[in-house]
């Protein structure tokens, strides 16, 4: 099987689709797994498993990022103007719808001072108005990076990537509780952060060839990694205060789990019937209106309407709700679209 290039768009909107799913299902059964010791174990358990199934999500997100961008030049006030253009405007729009959701269920309060309420709706921005913007702020900083961590990776070798992705993961090994005693006087933080994971995506694409033995691998890497973080997090809870710790994106163990879905997204062709083709098609240009409008669309179903992780069993609870809260978003954002002049901006096309 030929080596899939950024250019066959195929394999990237499927795995971008999967990570939104997959971000969603994180949200929906973060709630439950907030609530260690006042439900019954088998719903915790299965928030568990599901939180460690998807914690791919970001990370998979970024190093598509990486593998779309990082091998092209750049004019740099070109580049900013046309990224941050499409991903700010949208940004403040449904950042400010969720300061007003704030203000309607009475979490913040306006106190009818001009200068006063705009400074509060300001700290709102600067911080962010809901708990999922804060990729969006992170993405922001990225691009800022990319038109110059793109002139290294352009120019480098695969060897020279290959230091670069080690001392990424080493400077993060270091950092993991139990192991800081290993952290050196010598600054090696310099490799840290998201960025290392536009470098993978960039690696995983251009320096990885097919095989049927690396997919099968990656298929054992998935599952055992799963078992390892759905596990090792009930053991964490009950003994430990460091309940998150394998869940937490810059760590060596989701770095690995990230590895193995880009991987298998990458080499995994799935045959879908037309309209399934047609649909993905569809879904993928309002991936990012569907990121952030989810979460107000999660608020809402949960109340007034009571779906949440609790509809049925949370085995199933949790990925119908996911499913309910990606399709209506879709249908919001595309409705969104239809709007006049300022459609295409507040639906993040």
């Amino acid at each position: 099987m030929p080596a899939a290039k950024p250019h066959n768009l195929d394999w990237i909107n499927s795995l971008r689709l999967i990570a939104l799913l997959a971000v969603i299902v994180l949200h929906v059964s973060a709630i439950p797994l907030g609530q260690y010791g006042h439900i019954p174990l088998n719903t915790w358990l299965t928030a568990d498993f599901y939180n460690a199934m998807v914690r791919f999500a970001v990370p998979v997100f970024v190093m598509i990022t990486g593998a779309l961008t990082l091998h092209r030049e750049y004019e740099l006030g070109a580049f900013l103007k046309k990224r941050l253009s499409r991903v700010v405007a949208p940004f403040i729009f449904w950042s400010l719808v969720y300061v007003w959701y704030s203000w309607y269920i009475e979490v913040l309060v306006f106190t009818g001072n001009t200068w006063t309420d705009i400074k509060l709706i300001l700290h709102q921005l600067k911080y962010s108005a809901s708990y999922h913007l804060w990729y969006v702020y992170m993405l922001i900083g990225l691009y800022f990076l990319i038109p110059v961590i793109s002139i290294f990776v352009r120019n480098a070798t695969k060897r020279q990537l290959e230091y670069f992705l080690a001392m990424w993961f080493i400077a993060m090994l270091i950092t993991e509780p139990g192991l800081s005693r290993f952290n050196p006087q010598v600054d090696i933080h310099y490799f840290s952060g998201y960025a290392g994971y536009l470098v993978l995506g960039h690696y995983l694409t251009f320096n990885v060839d097919y095989s049927r033995k690396l997919v099968v691998w990656m298929w054992i890497l998935f599952f055992s990694l799963l078992a390892f973080i759905t596990a090792g997090t009930y053991l964490l809870y009950q003994y430990t205060t460091l309940g998150t710790t394998l869940y937490e994106p810059l760590g060596p163990i989701i770095v690995l789990l990230a590895t193995s879905v880009f991987l298998l997204g990458r080499f995994t062709k799935l045959q879908l019937p037309l309209i399934l083709l047609k649909f993905k098609n569809f879904a993928c240009a309002y991936n990012y209106g569907i990121y952030l409008s989810h979460a107000l669309i999660l608020y809402f179903l949960d109340d007034p309407f009571g779906i949440n992780f609790k509809l049925g069993v949370p085995v199933l609870g949790i990925p119908v709700t996911a499913i309910i809260c990606f399709l209506i978003s879709l249908l919001l954002v595309w409705l969104l679209s239809k709007l006049p002049w300022v459609g295409k901006w507040l639906a993040g096309l």
